[in-house]
């Protein structure tokens, strides 16, 4: 397996497959890369080099109880994109992986990044304060951490058949394979990683981050996502960003580029050739 070992001594398992233009898949919690089978396979034959990356205490990379912050998420990554000597890249980023791609790009990517992705993505903050008072409330997250410590697996297996892909709507579509799938990969990684991410996704404020980006920058998001609620996300992420477009859905889910690749995918490549 393909891995790099960080200035702390941690491994982050990754994949680069193809060449030609560099896409890197930033996964949301509490999955892998494998999250991104689908868009791998899509741009990889589109001519792309694609490359997705396990973060650290996530998939096959090492269960850490340390740096499981958003400061250390974008050192890491910046640090495989120096292994690998990335340049004019696309980053796009799910959810937590959205973040981590703002904090990336404001950070690390000067000279690097030719554009990034945000899909349904945490910034500009989740949680509800005085000053973000559109958010969700801190209870909510006290119930993350309070389901995973006591029941990890069966807390996996009721976010993936339920919000997480809008399984538990009227009338949804069900994929087992798909709940499987979140199920196994979120299972792979390190529990005390997760709990900690539970912090890093919920509590991280972006706006100087997005503040900061000066690449064009597409934020894609459903009115209908359950995860990361639309009106405290993609709408106000959009308004930070110097050349930032927001493509809105109606009806799809949080994990929507998992479940409906058919109509995310094009709109993907449309903003790249554009």
């Amino acid at each position: 397996m393909s891995k790099i070992t960080t200035k702390d001594g941690t491994e982050i398992f990754y994949k680069d497959w193809g060449s030609g233009q560099p896409i890197v898949f930033h996964h949301g919690w509490p999955l892998s890369s494998d999250d991104w089978d689908n868009q791998m396979l899509f741009f990889l034959a589109k001519g792309y080099r694609v490359i997705a990356h396990d973060r650290r205490g996530h998939g096959r990379s090492t269960q850490t109880d340390h740096g499981n912050d958003m400061d250390t998420y974008a050192a890491d990554v910046a640090e495989l994109v120096a292994a690998l000597d990335l340049k004019d890249a696309i980053h796009i980023g799910h959810s937590t992986g959205g973040g981590e791609v703002t904090r990336y790009v404001a950070r690390h990517g000067k000279g690097r990044v030719a554009k990034a992705i945000l899909i349904s993505a945490i910034p500009p903050v989740m949680v509800k304060s005085a000053s973000n008072p559109g958010g969700t409330p801190m209870e909510v997250f006290d119930g993350y951490r309070a389901a995973l410590a006591a029941n990890r697996a069966q807390f996996y297996l009721d976010v993936a058949s339920g919000p997480f892909y809008g399984f538990n709507r009227p009338g949804a579509k069900v994929s087992e394979g798909l709940i499987r799938n979140w199920w196994r990969q979120g299972m792979m990684g390190g529990t005390k990683a997760h709990y900690d991410c539970i912090e890093v996704f919920s509590e991280t404020d972006l706006t100087e981050d997005l503040r900061m980006i000066d690449v064009p920058t597409l934020v894609m998001h459903s009115e209908d996502d359950q995860v990361v609620p639309f009106a405290d996300s993609g709408p106000l992420a959009v308004k930070l960003l110097k050349q930032g477009t927001l493509k809105v859905y109606k009806d799809l889910p949080h994990g929507m580029f998992a479940s409906h690749p058919d109509i995310i995918n094009p709109d993907i490549v449309a903003f790249l050739k554009a």
